[in-house]
């Protein structure tokens, strides 16, 4: 009788096993809540499968299996494009942490903090003023480039933040209200766009189009999307596919001056 050799777990070993394990954990969490995760679950547990087959040198089957999983590679690209560019926007934003210096965040064009201070109030101000008008917004706040490849029918403005401009887009006379507006350190890019909505099942029933919105272009792009529900009047916060839901007007600054700041 052949004796197999011990099982030797390393530094090396258990850091392969964590990576893994990580890797895992962010794909599970992106796809949670959406059609991908049977798809994910089925081609992991086909996977396990065909390890615990080819330890056992059943040739046949893990021949078969083999296969298909070199040819499901092809497959995985395509069914799990979206969740795949989402992973990649999780990689590419820890490269690049908003608190480094200054001379590094101008160079990648972003402004100080005093700047970004004085942007959030006047947002908050005339989001504030539509609230009490009974109206709703739905506003992009974007953190590297402008996420205008996943938007369409948006409108150039071009134009520098300010609370009576944000209330003029959102009036329900104005063409563009029904529309998302976009923000890139002080200035109003465009309003009026379109943006892709969330095709995640387990969200509530009460949140409608403005919050699907929101997080669908938050799993897309680079950016925090912030609603102003015109039913009940809160305010909602989307990032990297999670919804922070019924946040208070006074504490809406510091939350967005946090959430810009982590990146």
């Amino acid at each position: 009788m052949i004796e197999q050799p011990a099982l030797h777990l390393g530094i090396w070993q258990c850091l392969d096993i964590l990576a893994v394990a990580a890797i895992l954990y962010q794909l599970y969490r992106l796809t949670r809540g959406t059609a991908a995760i049977r798809i994910f679950i089925g081609i992991l547990a086909i996977y396990l499968v065909y390890q615990i087959v080819d330890a056992l040198q059943m040739r046949m089957l893990a021949e078969v299996m083999g296969q298909f999983i070199g040819v499901g590679v092809i497959a995985l690209l395509i069914v799990f494009q979206q969740e795949l560019r989402q992973f990649l926007l999780l990689i590419g934003n820890r490269q690049f942490p908003g608190n480094g210096s200054k001379w590094v965040q101008r160079l990648m064009g972003r402004s100080d903090g005093n700047a970004a201070g004085d942007v959030w109030e006047t947002l908050v101000e005339g989001l504030e003023e539509c609230r009490k008008r009974g109206l709703g917004a739905l506003v992009v706040i974007s953190r590297g480039a402008a996420p205008t490849t996943v938007v369409t029918g948006q409108r150039p403005i071009d134009a520098r933040i300010s609370a009576g401009l944000i209330v003029a887009l959102f009036e329900k006379a104005s063409p563009l209200h029904d529309g998302a507006l976009c923000l890139t350190q002080d200035r109003i890019l465009w309003a009026g766009g379109i943006l892709p909505v969330s095709g995640r099942m387990d969200l509530p029933a009460q949140y409608g189009t403005r919050h699907r919105a929101a997080l669908g272009i938050s799993e897309q792009a680079d950016a925090i999307a912030l609603v102003l529900s015109e039913e009940t009047g809160t305010y909602s916060l989307a990032h990297e596919g999670r919804l922070s839901s019924r946040i208070e007007g006074g504490k809406l600054v510091e939350r967005l001056r946090e959430m810009m700041a982590a990146h």
